[in-house]
């Protein structure tokens, strides 16, 4: 009898435990959409759809509540006017987005990881925004020599918050953007040279995204900043990796089977009305030299990491990371070390270490292209202009400096001059063309 009653008790009691809660709501605004997170207790079904005059989307989620103590504040942006929610006759929870324009939903969900349990992702992209990628330019039609640009990508953020610390629980997805920041103020700061961030604060990006970022900012080079992790708390040092021969041919196959590819600029030449033979080896070439350029850019950072501590690994690594998969722009992953290993993620933390290590990664970036500049670049044009100049009257070596946009050290340098005073009228001094 007892037996009975409590599983008549359960069977009354079955539909509350088997119903979806909503826990919460988080926000994250990216500077090409806006991405709603709803934490769930389990995955949940769901309907979306639109409705104007005024704009709004709907979202049903089906056998759902709101769990006690759920909020929703803030919930609003460029792109969101608010958000509305209540509970339906048939069971359902209806949320309400007021949009301040018609957008473009993706919703997708994720299960479980270490950070957050289940959740549904509601991505809203205004109407209009397809996200094409701008391509690069042949060099002969820019007209003046430009700066070498490098897009340097802050790993994770907003929803993926990568790996965590042991100790002081740091998140990647921090560490990430603060080195990266630094680095581009350092990049950004060399004659020749600009740096642009595929992130620009906590949110996430897709990583075909960040590949398609680098190309509309006609990138010359790839960095993609990241932080390690391992279980064996010991394990430590910086690396730096490339893309592996089978993340190419894979990366291959996929460009020539997709007709958004192959209408694409790769090396500044158009697949779309090659046929399939020559497209390939068109695409080969593309991406050897692409490799190749990887490769030495490569090889000059992890020299410099090495100034800086501990290397992991005894030479350049190479991966199938997505990010790195450009069949046309050279990509550099660089893990900045282990954030699982307690004195490493003590160092991450340190503003004047992430300042060290952007420094590194600059110093070998600005070596790799001293030595190999684009065409058309403004790096390309002092190489070959070596230039003298003849002290006259009135000279002095910071006035002769900014003339010739070269730093005063390098001037110093190169002509072997320790002092400002040591110079004199008729004296010939060689102004270096890097």
């Amino acid at each position: 009898m007892r037996k009975l009653f409590v599983l008549i008790a359960l069977l009354l009691v079955a539909p509350q435990l088997l119903a979806v809660q909503v826990a919460g709501v988080r926000l994250w605004t990216a500077p090409d959409h806006t991405r709603l997170v709803f934490d769930t207790t389990a995955s949940a079904q769901h309907k979306v759809f639109s409705l104007s005059s005024p704009d709004r989307l709907v979202i049903d989620f089906a056998d759902t509540t709101i769990a006690d103590g759920f909020t929703d504040k803030e919930i609003a942006d460029k792109h969101l006017a608010g958000m509305r929610r209540a509970m339906r006759p048939n069971g359902s929870l209806r949320v309400v987005l007021d949009l301040k324009q018609p957008v473009r939903p993706k919703t997708f969900q994720l299960k479980p990881n270490a950070s957050y349990g289940h959740r549904l992702v509601v991505d809203l992209y205004p109407l209009g925004d397809k996200g094409k990628p701008r391509v690069a330019k042949s060099t002969k039609d820019i007209k003046r020599a430009r700066d070498v640009v490098i897009a340097v990508d802050a790993g994770h953020g907003g929803e993926d918050p990568g790996a965590s610390g042991s100790r002081y629980r740091t998140k990647e997805k921090k560490v990430t953007l603060e080195i990266a920041r630094r680095l581009k103020r350092l990049i950004d700061a060399q004659p020749g040279m600009r740096a642009e961030l595929t992130r620009t604060g906590d949110y996430y990006i897709g990583l075909r995204k960040r590949m398609k970022l680098a190309r509309k900012h006609r990138a010359d080079l790839f960095l993609s900043i990241h932080a390690d992790a391992f279980r064996d708390k010991r394990v430590r040092g910086s690396s730096v990796y490339v893309l592996s021969q089978r993340g190419a041919s894979s990366e291959a196959a996929r460009w020539l089977a997709e007709s958004e590819n192959s209408a694409d600029l790769v090396g500044g030449v158009s697949l779309d009305d090659k046929d399939g033979v020559l497209a390939s080896v068109l695409l080969d070439l593309s991406q050897s030299a692409t490799r190749h350029a990887s490769l030495s850019a490569a090889t000059e950072v992890y020299r410099e990491l090495g100034r800086v501590g501990k290397i992991h690994g005894r030479r350049v690594q190479q991966a199938s990371f997505l990010v790195l998969k450009s069949p046309d722009v050279p990509s550099v992953l660089v893990e900045t070390g282990f954030i699982s290993n307690p004195k490493e993620e003590r160092n991450l933390r340190d503003p004047k270490y992430q300042e060290r290590m952007a420094k590194a990664i600059m110093v070998g970036v600005k070596k790799f292209f001293s030595e190999a500049p684009p065409p058309g670049t403004l790096l390309a044009e002092r190489q070959v202009k070596t230039t003298r100049h003849v002290i006259a009257r009135g000279d002095t070596l910071s006035e002769i400096a900014d003339r010739y946009r070269v730093s005063l050290a390098t001037l110093r340098r190169e002509n072997r001059i320790r002092s400002d005073n040591l110079i004199r009228i008729g004296q010939v001094l060689v102004i270096p063309g890097t």
